[in-house]
């Protein structure tokens, strides 16, 4: 399995790399490398455009430092590097539950977590917070509104297009 997934890694890279070249198929190169070498595909995956801020329940994965630089209106901070499902609030088990981290992969193994436990109705945001600044939707601070974007590292941040990055 392992050889496989660097196969397909490899393969996700070398489609990446083409937009470097071709700036104007930059999100598509973007969709490539996420469903070939990112997801598993054991969440469903929502788009961005299917998230309900005020209904859904939202997870924000990142670390403290990301998640203090911007987040999705109405997320919940669920550090991924201490997650226990035991320790989230009360949350009926076939609520709609939406979890997020820079690009996706963090996430999913979060959901994988979720379901687990017997969440129901979990879905991972398709391109992550990413995809969400890139389609111009709002991320907001501690103070409001804002276009400041944590890119998880100076690497990942080739995949925004939009925001400003702040690596605090």
């Amino acid at each position: 399995m392992k050889l496989i997934k660097s196969k397909k890694y490899i393969l996700g890279l070398g489609l990446v790399a083409l937009p470097i070249f071709f700036l104007p198929y930059k999100q598509l190169a973007y969709q490539v490398f996420l469903h070939t070498s990112i997801y598993e595909h054991t969440v469903p995956l929502i788009p961005p455009q299917e998230v309900s801020l005020k209904q859904d329940i939202i997870l924000d994965i990142r670390s403290p430092k990301e998640f203090g630089v911007s987040h999705l209106p109405y997320a919940q901070f669920v550090d991924y590097d201490s997650f226990d499902v035991s320790k989230l609030p009360s949350i009926e088990k076939d609520k709609k539950i939406v979890v997020y981290c820079s690009v996706g992969y963090r996430s999913e193994r979060i959901g994988e977590k979720l379901q687990e436990a017997g969440y129901t109705n979990v879905h991972n945001l398709e391109g992550g917070i990413f995809q969400w600044v890139n389609q111009e939707l709002e991320v907001v601070d501690s103070a409001g509104s804002t276009q400041n974007i944590h890119p998880f590292s100076k690497d990942w941040g080739f995949w925004l297009r939009n925001g400003n990055q702040v690596m605090e």
